[in-house]
């Protein structure tokens, strides 16, 4: 019964959450879609490793590998080698922001990060382990781990979304510095520009918070579902 009430409370706040926060990934993509425009004024600027070295050499973090990865659709920092991975984004305005929020991930506070990519990794080994624990009906104590599951949980969101809330709105800052001083467009394409990353960042700060909840929840529905049927 405990674990049903549990179920019941996680997926009222999927719900109402996912209201709140107006939770849509295809609204974003619309957007995006929406700003052929700013796709074509975006084309003017360099390549996106050029872009790159730009924002790290501002940053002052040019030991940063840059590694450019046409079949991947998401941009990464990847801390425990130091790379920046940039994806098949070249066609999108959005590049210019995007590409400045991975390279603000290399400057952030390294213990965090290095904290981050251990900690994400044992806790997802945690929930394969105790799903299999589960599975094979040699859990000991279901509630247990269940409330440690969630510990666990909060930590590696507050983590990462410190990380990320901190990429995502710094960036739109370093990315309307470089096209100020570059000076590829005129004003009034940079504005427009900025504009667009404005539109894009007010629903996608909110979406990308959700997103996480949303994986966690699901995670725990999952093991719930697992020990209810076991």
């Amino acid at each position: 019964m405990e674990l049903i009430i549990i179920a019941i409370i996680a997926l009222v706040l999927i719900i109402v959450l996912g209201y709140m926060f107006e939770y849509n990934m295809k609204r974003i993509k619309r957007l995006e879609d929406e700003d052929k425009d700013l796709d074509e004024i975006s084309k003017k600027y360099p390549s996106n490793i050029e872009l790159c070295k730009w924002y790290l050499k501002r940053l002052k973090n040019e030991s940063v590998k840059i590694e450019e990865d046409e079949n991947s659709k998401s941009s990464l920092y990847i801390a425990i080698s130091n790379k920046i991975l940039i994806a098949n984004i070249s066609k999108s305005y959005t590049r210019i922001q995007t590409i400045a929020h991975e390279c603000l991930h290399s400057v952030q506070d390294r213990k965090l990060l290095i904290f981050n990519f251990v900690f994400s990794n044992i806790y997802l080994l945690y929930f394969a382990v105790i799903c299999i624990l589960a599975i094979l009906q040699v859990l000991p104590s279901e509630l247990m781990f269940l409330n440690i599951f969630l510990i666990l949980s909060l930590v590696y969101y507050m983590v990462r979304i410190y990380l990320e809330n901190d990429a995502m709105i710094k960036a739109r800052y370093l990315a309307k510095e470089y096209l100020e001083e570059e000076k590829i467009s005129s004003e009034d394409e940079i504005e427009k520009l900025v504009k667009g990353f404005d539109k894009i960042n007010n629903i996608g700060i909110k979406v990308t918070n959700y997103k996480f909840f949303l994986n966690i929840m699901i995670k725990l529905l999952i093991l719930i579902i697992i020990c209810i049927i076991r």
